[in-house]
């Protein structure tokens, strides 16, 4: 697997792929093309190489403003769960991030989406704070979790 860049071919499959997972948000296909056409948008996707052509199994979407970006959306195919794809995109993510110049990566996750919270906390996420009935269908709390990211080190940096 690796992640990548999303190219407009690869709304069909990030479409089909959010739909066939519930805990991620729902969005309209033209949402994914205004965030990836928007100067401070970045979506990845995870591509698996083996098959001819390549299968794209998840992706994870972000916005950035100056030097904060918040964790839009996030999904893997059922098919490709449990693998590590989820918690290599998040890594890939937060690296491209540091590449940006953000200093703080910010998220919002169902409270009872346990998965989801141990690959946050896994990542570095840490609680901020507690939304309540932010979601509905079913009416839940959302947790705002953040992630410090450290600058990037220059050639020559001695700190």
């Amino acid at each position: 697997m690796k992640p990548r860049a999303f190219a407009d071919h690869d709304l069909a499959a990030i479409y089909a792929i959010q739909l066939m997972c519930p805990q991620a948000a729902q969005w309209r296909e033209g949402d994914y093309l205004h965030l990836a056409h928007d100067p401070g948008g970045t979506i990845l996707v995870a591509e698996m190489e083996a098959p001819n052509p390549p299968e794209v199994a998840g992706f994870l979407a972000f916005h950035r403003v100056m030097d904060e970006a918040e964790l839009r959306n996030i999904a893997v195919a059922p098919s490709h769960q449990q693998k590590g794809i989820a918690s290599a995109l998040v890594a890939a993510g937060i690296r491209l991030m540091q590449d940006f110049g953000v200093r703080k990566l910010f998220l919002e996750v169902r409270a009872s989406n346990e998965p989801a919270l141990a690959l946050y906390r896994a990542a570095g996420f840490q609680l901020r704070y507690k939304r309540h009935h932010y979601y509905h269908d079913p009416v839940e709390d959302a947790l705002v979790m953040a992630c410090d990211i450290p600058p990037l080190r220059r050639e020559g940096d001695n700190n």
